[in-house]
């Protein structure tokens, strides 16, 4: 699994919410396409379009706030954005975005450090991401549990490997 990230930034503020990533009056499929090409068109309307698939999504505190909706994780992964950093998520977005296999740390401070398209380093396993001006911030390093769910492609795809393998040892 990539544990180590280098991208372009892309900065939003605080309590962007799941509605923000993509309004209700999308929800009316299941497309991930669809959830990409609308991924926050109220907030950047330039971002779905230019978004390059390894860059690297930077926000304010509490991102993800709002419903449950799963398919704002899956707007960020059909684009093929690396991770998402910001200092605080919404408990249940940050669960999504791992059960999805979407790396996602908490760093404080870190929309205050970068700026947009800037390129920054992040390292999963360190615990730590490096700015443009070479400035290192830590994070608590994601646990061993987490990163196997990321490892295996997101929840359902470990419980399947796991069921498996326990099937082959019986």
């Amino acid at each position: 699994m990539q544990t180590r990230f280098r991208g372009r930034v892309w900065l939003f503020g605080e309590d962007i919410s799941t509605d923000h990533i993509i309004t209700a009056g999308y929800l009316g499929t299941t497309d991930p396409k669809v959830f990409a090409e609308h991924c926050l068109e109220n907030v950047d309307a330039r971002f779905a379009k230019e978004v390059k698939p390894g860059d690297l999504v930077v926000a304010g505190p509490n991102f993800g706030c709002g419903s449950s909706r799963e398919q704002a994780v899956l707007a960020f992964t059909h684009l093929g954005v690396s991770a998402i950093v910001a200092p605080s998520f919404a408990r249940i977005f940050f669960r999504n975005a791992i059960n999805q296999a979407l790396p996602v740390v908490e760093c404080p401070g870190i929309h205050e450090k970068v700026k947009p398209n800037e390129e920054i380093e992040l390292d999963l396993e360190r615990g730590e991401v490096k700015t443009a001006s070479g400035e290192i911030l830590t994070f608590r390093p994601l646990p061993p549990h987490v990163l196997e769910i990321l490892e295996a492609g997101g929840l359902v795809p470990k419980l399947k490997r796991d069921l498996a393998a326990r099937r082959a040892s019986s």
